[in-house]
């Protein structure tokens, strides 16, 4: 891989550990939990918690000390949207919604999860592994199995269609998002040298349908990290008989194998 490619796969690294290792980024979920009509309360959360429809309600916060998204003191009551955010001391709370069923999750930096982290071990980057590839939308409905078992419609899917370095032609589903396509696949590695799938991202194709899949940002999917996420599982196209060794393998925890080469940023 030349000088360019490798430095900006390095630069993509640095930002991964930064999105996965800051306070309340992906390793600090502590809890999801889920909600019902019947208000309740959460261990180490003020107030008491239900749904409304898809929106989560709080009540009893007046003297919680919480704040909204603009640093805003919260009244007794507060109502949230999916993606709504509540920091309460160090500990922040977002509104989740799957499917209209709310959940609150709870970001917290001392969670085990983040304590026991010290890096995620990862392939050198290959040239060979970024291949371009040509996108055929559909217009069928596509189930998306969660690794709770939940089972979800996405809309906007289609194949990618690619040859690998082993000279065969290979197709991947793909949901489409508004900056780009989303890929859930599982290899040879993984479940061994990797964890058991992988998420990527391939950049919108352009108006023949094509665009280029880089399996060197392969990435580990949040549940990697910790129990409390909802990750979609690979459809069964997307389980490969191949290795695909590039980009990230696993999560390294504190007591196991460490990576001599990285040290994740703390903040």
């Amino acid at each position: 891989m030349s000088d360019a490619l490798t430095t900006a796969w390095h630069d993509w690294r640095r930002a991964r550990d930064r999105a996965v290792f800051a306070p309340h980024g992906v390793a600090a979920l502590a809890e999801t939990a889920w909600l019902t009509a019947e208000p309740r309360r959460l261990d180490g959360v003020a107030g008491q918690w239900s749904a409304d429809g898809d929106r989560v309600v709080g009540t009893g916060l007046a003297a919680s000390g919480y704040t909204d998204s603009e640093g805003r003191a919260v009244g007794d009551d507060v109502v949230l949207r999916g993606g709504d955010v509540l920091r309460a001391a160090e500990k922040e709370l977002r509104a989740f919604v799957r499917d209209g069923a709310p959940a609150l999750r709870v970001f917290d930096p001392a969670a085990a999860e983040r304590a026991g982290l010290v890096g995620i071990d990862a392939w050198e980057p290959l040239a060979e592994w970024a291949l371009p590839a040509r996108f055929e939308p559909s217009d069928a409905p596509r189930e998306v199995e969660l690794v709770d078992g939940h089972r979800s419609l996405a809309s906007a899917v289609g194949v990618l269609h690619l040859t690998t370095p082993d000279g065969r032609s290979r197709s991947l589903d793909a949901t489409v998002g508004p900056d780009a396509l989303s890929v859930v696949f599982a290899d040879a590695t993984s479940g061994a040298e990797s964890y058991r799938f992988r998420f990527l991202r391939v950049p919108l194709p352009d108006a023949d349908g094509a665009t280029q899949i880089d399996f060197t940002r392969a990435f580990l999917p949040p549940c990697a990290f910790s129990d409390h996420y909802v990750c979609p599982l690979p459809s069964a196209r997307n389980r490969l008989d191949i290795p695909i060794p590039a980009g990230e393998k696993r999560p390294l925890r504190d007591g196991g194998e460490r990576s001599p080469r990285r040290t994740p940023p703390r903040s």
